[in-house]
């Protein structure tokens, strides 16, 4: 079986699957962050029990702490690390090298950067990033690119483009792992015609997968919308499509309408931190007063075991007091409603009714939870 098989489409929605050293990944997919070697809050066994076949690592913050080296030697990498047995895909690091730190001055050769921590001085070139990518032993590896704030000039998007091109293949001619596979990723802001030249410079180097970064970074979500339906079905057919980043329950599935296939994003589990739980319904704001003597579930049509065990009322309580627990359980159920969703989006693209599924989750998604 080849890395990526595309078994079904339904107008521009595509179902598929990835195949790696560590699992069988069914497409369309949405990958929980663990940024620090965690999904927050939640242990391995939790992951066990939700059941994502592929999460996401942060090279960057791996990086900083505790260390690609210290993760290789005590664990191997960082799956026996974190003892996660399923696929693990890692960012480059280009991101936060860009937006976290507040001094940061780009050379043709990589990027310094102060630390967010500490303000140490650090620098990370594409063979640095490929160096701790290999480390952390991660099953896909992101190529290190120049990812720019928006809005900007063409001027400054198209210089980033070229660098992210030839970073690209300072990647390429780096020796990973047998097991890893390399992701170049398309930069260009939100102009079509510079997104197709990064598309077809990168297409020259033939990586096994390709993804959207640089969006969710400043525009308008009509914007990122429009954007995507014109461009992801300009990506190769037979690659899997990865849009970084993004986003909202309602952003995915506009991904999947226009062809993307794997997605990650911090909202399920930061937005449950800060006691928003994500539902049939919309998003519910579990400290609002009306929830103080419900004792429905968090979501009535979800079949997780938070919400076959616990109510609104004692959840809000847990949360008003300031317990940990709350932002553990609201996280476990916002995971599980992702991970529900997708499968429920991959069955109706077989079915034939992805439109139609579309149309139903985006009302029931918008009637809210007013009183």
């Amino acid at each position: 079986m080849s890395f990526f098989t595309l078994e079904k489409t339904d107008g521009k929605a595509r179902a598929g699957t990835l195949k790696t050293t560590h699992s069988e990944i069914q497409t369309p997919v949405f990958m929980p962050v663990g940024t620090r070697a965690t999904v927050k809050s939640l242990s391995s066994e939790d992951l066990d029990e939700l059941g994502p076949q592929i999460i996401l690592g942060n090279t960057y913050h791996l990086y900083l702490r505790p260390g690609h080296e210290l993760i290789e030697k005590v664990g191997g990498g960082l799956h026996d690390f974190m003892s996660f047995g399923k696929s693990i895909l890692t960012d480059s690091g280009g991101y936060q090298v860009f937006s976290l730190s507040d001094l940061n001055k780009i050379t043709e050769d990589g990027v310094w950067f102060q630390s967010h921590i500490d303000g140490s001085k650090h620098f990370i070139s594409p063979e640095k990033s490929m160096e701790i990518q290999k480390a952390l032993g991660s099953d896909i590896v992101m190529a290190f690119d120049d990812c720019p704030a928006l809005p900007n000039t063409d001027e400054k998007i198209k210089e980033a483009i070229d660098r992210t091109v030839r970073w690209a293949k300072r990647c390429k001619e780096y020796n990973l792992k047998p097991h890893q596979f390399l992701f170049g990723i398309v930069q260009g802001g939100l102009s079509l015609e510079l997104r197709k030249y990064c598309l077809e410079e990168l297409n020259k180097l033939d990586f096994p997968g390709m993804a959207i970064g640089g969006l969710s970074v400043g525009e308008k979500n009509e914007e990122m919308v429009e954007l995507l339906h014109e461009f992801t079905p300009l990506m190769p057919e037979n690659k899997p499509r990865y849009l970084m980043g993004v986003g909202t329950p309602l952003d995915i599935l506009n991904g999947v309408a226009s062809g993307v296939d794997m997605f990650d994003c911090v909202l399920p589990t930061r937005n449950a931190r800060n006691g928003q739980a994500l539902t049939s319904r919309g998003p519910l704001n579990i400290k609002n007063a009306q929830f103080k003597e419900d004792t429905g579930p968090l979501d009535p049509g979800c079949s997780c075991r938070v919400c076959k065990r616990y109510s609104r009322s004692y959840i809000r309580h847990l949360f008003t007091v300031g317990e940990y627990l709350a932002g553990q359980l609201i996280t476990f159920h916002n995971i599980h409603f992702y991970l529900n969703m997708m499968r429920e989006v991959r069955q109706a693209i077989f079915d034939g009714r992805f439109d139609e599924y579309h149309q139903t989750f985006y009302k029931s998604y918008n009637l809210g939870w007013k009183n």
